[in-house]
């Protein structure tokens, strides 16, 4: 049985006034972590939320949790040290694509790599907000902006192929117009012990409106989102019917009742097979975009591990205390 909550998402909320831009995904996105919190009944006080720069990185001045606005690229860092200093606390990182994945990219993956118990909402307009529209390591081949007037020359980076390269615990992606599935999958990452990285595609209105378009767009998405549930099969479309098998080593989309095609060829999704290998072509898919927990395996953690190592060794010390040290050596008394 759940436990009863007793703080309404409201609750969560601080008393400063949200300054994003109208229409922001950020909105969304605030809403669903105050309504995740309040359905997972976490006090306010056992909260902290940490961020770097940028748009998304106001997100701890309007939680009324605990929350620290740290520099460039460096959240991961800071949370690590929080998690590090007080286990109890349900530590998240609000960063976005420019923060976490350029100046941050070091910190993000070595983060990803201990397996700390931390969550990472990962921010994805793929683009610059807060410095006015610049390409980011998110932006696609060509993409025209101001620091690009000729179109970018660079690959973008796949947040779910540099996070399980990483040896990501817990990926999962998602879109900032799915209050409902961010709820969810945030639930999911806060019970889950270890790193977790949620990918949110979100839209930028002034300097990229439109960027995740043909996933979002009423008219669109079911043709293009792979919604992921684990033990199911793999089934899309506006009338369910179309469906993923691998050819080979790669993945095929199928249709239902096309070429003695039935829901046996579709391959099932096993979010928590410790072999990434499906889970990685998964997240690299572009058509359909994979949504929902894409990975999510147990393994132990950094700050566990790191704790346990602590006890172990203090119980193996001939030393109990400072004064057992400091009276180790040789001695004398000043009367």
């Amino acid at each position: 049985m759940e436990d009863a909550v007793t703080l309404k998402p409201k609750e969560y909320a601080s008393t400063q006034e949200v300054k994003w831009c109208p229409g922001c995904g950020d909105y969304a996105v605030l809403k669903a972590v105050q309504m995740a919190l309040s359905q997972l009944n976490i006090p306010k006080e056992k909260v902290t939320f940490v961020s770097g720069i940028g748009c998304s990185s106001r997100f701890p001045y309007y939680m009324g949790s605990y929350g620290f606005h740290s520099i460039h690229g460096r959240a991961p860092g800071i949370a690590t040290g929080v998690k590090i200093a007080n286990p109890d606390l349900s530590v998240w990182i609000a960063s976005g694509d420019g923060d976490s994945l350029a100046i941050g990219g070091n910190h993000f993956i070595h983060a990803i790599r201990r397996n700390i118990d931390i969550n990472l909402l990962l921010f994805n307009n793929q683009i610059y907000g807060l410095t006015k529209g610049q390409y980011s390591p998110t932006s696609e081949l060509g993409k025209v902006t101001k620091s690009s007037p000729h179109g970018t020359v660079e690959e973008p980076f796949s947040p779910g192929e540099l996070s399980i390269g990483s040896r990501s615990r817990f990926f999962a992606r998602v879109v900032d117009t799915d209050v409902k599935m961010m709820i969810e999958v945030m639930k999911e990452a806060e019970q889950h012990r270890g790193f977790s990285v949620i990918e949110i595609l979100q839209n930028c209105l002034i300097f990229n409106d439109k960027t995740h378009a043909e996933v979002t767009n009423k008219e669109t998405k079911a043709d293009n989102q792979l919604l992921l549930e684990h033990g199911k099969p793999m089934l899309f479309g506006a009338d369910n019917n179309k469906g993923l098998r691998l050819n080979g080593l790669d993945l095929e989309v199928v249709t239902l009742g096309e070429n003695g095609i039935s829901e046996e060829d579709i391959l099932v999704h096993d979010a928590e097979n410790p072999n990434p290998s499906l889970q990685f072509m998964l997240s690299n898919l572009k058509s359909p975009l994979a949504l929902g927990v894409i990975r999510k395996v147990k393994d132990t953690t950094y700050d566990q591990a790191l704790h346990d190592q602590r006890e172990e060794e203090k119980q193996k010390s001939k030393f109990k205390s400072l004064d057992d040290l400091y009276l180790s050596g040789n001695t004398f008394t000043v009367n």
